[in-house]
């Protein structure tokens, strides 16, 4: 909790803005497109600070955060997930200012995509479409778009302004026109109400590598000069949708060449989704957080011991990176990572808590990923509503007898003869401080493998240095 005061207390004083003019179409855009991906909760959010608007004012009044949690009747923890969604969609920008220990915010809301922008995105549409299916997905399509008028097949007969209008000598002087013109301007600190344009989101702090991909390209006929700045855009977006590394990119390049040595970024998209449903069994990505979001993280101040460099570790990595660095670099299953998808999706774990299960199940079950015995223990953290890493490795610790009585059961289920009762091997943090159990008998492997593997997975905590 200490980590969330640091950005954001219930006395802490607000103000919403808007970025341009909002209109009601807008509404049906968050509701219909925006909201299947982001949450009831981060909707909600967006429409009451909408809503503290007055109609034809650019700005609102002053309030706390205690408003906004009476109001959505939610705790300042959730508000603060929420805010940080919304930034993340591009829906939201956030701005501070401190003086001493008061802090004031502008929350300035920022105008959704059009329904053009939003369905021709290349990764918005993709997750939506996951997310709701063919008809639903199909039946939204068609509420935000018509038949286009047929104005080709006519001859426009509009008139120009010139056609219409001539300017007169006479009337007034010119000193009433300079007038008119000073008048118009408006002071420095206010603006005229205006649609904004809306910003399509943008990939950053991305860990795609194009120096590989620019030096695998000189071996091949695709000129560098293709890789214009919309290409690079969709690059990113399509490397991050389907996580696609240089190597695997620099060929699907080639496939999206055309005559004019030039790339086509629609036949690049299509390759790509080709690509991601050849190597996940046809299936399409979904939407979920990368790493651990900010508001369920400890503090980073002071990471002294090896458990708090472990939870730091579980904090700041994909579950799918977690599986790399496990196997020393090996790629993992496509069972495996289904079985980790389901997990985050249908449980609504975070990822640091999706780690923290790895950790555990793969030490209870000779490192193999037991779907079965994920889902259980997932649904029941879900159940808890854990959010952390660190709630994760509590609630492990006081239930440890009852997942190990979960796992020996199905090991019963799973075999004629009934195996005699062992205890298997714990992650360090659940050993070092685990004081209830006053009986520890260290698990005998059954294989070398199975211990090597063990060991490679207890020696993550090694490269915590790094």
């Amino acid at each position: 909790m200490n980590q969330l005061w640091n950005h954001m207390q219930p006395v802490d004083r607000y103000q919403v803005a808007l970025n341009g003019i909002l209109h009601d179409f807008d509404r049906k855009v968050l509701s219909l497109l925006y909201q299947p991906l982001i949450g009831a909760g981060c909707f909600s959010l967006y429409m009451t600070l909408w809503s503290e608007v007055e109609e034809n004012r650019l700005s609102s009044e002053e309030w706390t955060h205690y408003h906004l949690m009476n109001f959505l009747s939610v705790n300042l923890r959730e508000i603060y997930e929420y805010r940080i969604k919304l930034e993340g969609m591009g829906l939201l920008k956030s701005f501070v200012q401190k003086t001493g220990d008061e802090r004031m915010f502008i929350y300035e809301l920022q105008p959704p995509l059009s329904p053009e922008q939003f369905f021709t995105d290349g990764m918005l549409n993709v997750f939506l479409y996951r997310k709701l299916g063919k008809a639903h997905f199909s039946r939204l399509k068609k509420y935000f778009s018509d038949k286009s008028p047929i104005t080709h097949e006519y001859q426009e007969i509009t008139r120009t302004f010139q056609d219409v209008f001539a300017s007169q000598a006479g009337g007034a002087n010119i000193l009433m026109d300079e007038e008119g013109q000073h008048e118009s301007r408006v002071m420095s600190d206010h603006e005229y109400f205006t649609r904004k344009e809306t910003s399509s989101i943008k990939i950053e702090n991305t860990d795609f590598d194009f120096e590989i991909l620019k030096a695998g390209l000189h071996e091949m006929i695709l000129p560098q000069r293709a890789l214009t700045a919309p290409v690079k855009e969709a690059i990113l977006k399509l490397s991050f949708l389907y996580n696609i590394n240089a190597v695997d990119m620099k060929n699907l390049l080639l496939t999206a060449l055309n005559d004019e040595q030039e790339i086509d970024i629609e036949e690049l998209r299509k390759a790509a989704r080709d690509w991601y449903q050849i190597e996940n069994a046809n299936e399409l990505p979904n939407l979920v957080d990368r790493i651990q979001p900010p508001v369920y993280r400890g503090s980073t101040e002071k990471v002294s011991t090896q458990e708090e460099k472990l939870i730091a570790y579980l904090e700041t990595t994909s579950p799918r990176q977690l599986l790399i660095d496990i196997s020393d670099g090996a790629e993992p299953s496509k069972g495996d990572l289904q079985a980790l998808e389901e997990v985050m999706f249908q449980q609504q774990l975070s990822p640091g808590v999706t780690n923290v299960l790895i950790q555990y199940v793969m030490l209870k079950t000779d490192m193999k990923l037991s779907k079965n015995y994920l889902e259980k223990i997932a649904s029941h953290w879900s159940r808890k509503k854990v959010k952390s890493v660190k709630e994760a490795m509590e609630l492990a610790k006081n239930e440890h007898r009852q997942y190990q009585e979960w796992a020996e059961n199905k090991k019963t289920q799973n075999n004629v003869r009934k195996q005699p009762i062992r205890k298997e091997k714990l992650p360090d943090w659940f050993v070092e401080n685990d004081e209830t159990e006053n009986q520890s008998v260290q698990a005998k492997p059954d294989q070398e493998s199975i211990e090597e593997k063990r060991k490679r997975l207890e020696e993550l905590q090694k490269k915590f240095k790094k």
